[in-house]
């Protein structure tokens, strides 16, 4: 890209994050616009143009204004099994974990900052954390990865997709075990009122198929 294209699409990126004041400005911003069913993974900038966004682009978003609003630029990888993983975009406020992040569920979404470890933040989202069969799929969490090593890239205005590069480098990161597997193996399915409650507005385009 030429220097006075980032230029210019960081200038315009940075004035459209004045709009937020807080991070839960931003779950509101990411709620209102239409979940992303494409196979791409467009940059912050080209989420802002364009309106819409699936989970890592809505995470990759939220941590580039969140670092306009003076935060760390940081992501959380949730892994999963028979399932999509979700990626997080994470902050903390007086030394404590909250989340902005961008679901076509209702319930893998917004945490405010009262986790003390990335473990208890990431142990909030299990309960919720099903596929569409009802089978509790969340199996693990990074720590948070700063998005500033993938500066190279310019992920902030791309034109390019940005599946491969971040996602690989966060399907390869290290995940810690949420639950060890013993347990896994005797897990009730989730409550078919709250999977219909989970579900109520996905589009169903954009939803993992269970085996």
């Amino acid at each position: 890209m030429k220097k006075e294209m980032i230029k210019n699409r960081l200038k315009e990126l940075s004035e459209f994050a004045k709009k937020f004041k807080d991070p839960n400005d931003i779950q509101i911003f990411l709620n209102s616009i239409p979940y992303s069913t494409h196979k791409i993974c467009q940059s912050p900038y080209f989420v802002m143009k364009n309106r819409s966004s699936h989970c890592a682009e809505g995470a990759y978003f939220a941590v580039a204004v969140l670092e306009f609003m003076g935060f760390k630029p940081l992501v959380v990888d949730l892994s999963a099994e028979n399932d999509d993983d979700h990626v997080i975009a994470v902050f903390k406020v007086d030394g404590l974990w909250g989340a902005v992040a961008k679901s076509n569920t209702t319930v893998l979404r917004y945490r405010e900052p009262v986790y003390r470890t990335i473990r208890e933040l990431a142990m909030s989202y299990f309960e919720m954390y099903f596929n569409t069969l009802g089978d509790k799929s969340l199996t693990g969490y990074t720590l948070p990865i700063n998005m500033n090593k993938f500066n190279k890239l310019n992920w902030l205005m791309t034109d390019e997709n940005l599946d491969a590069p971040l996602g690989d480098a966060l399907t390869v990161a290290k995940h810690f075990p949420l639950v060890p597997e013993n347990i896994r193996k005797k897990l009730h399915k989730a409550d078919p009122d709250l999977v219909k409650a989970c579900f109520m507005t996905a589009d169903p385009e954009g939803l993992f198929k269970p085996e």
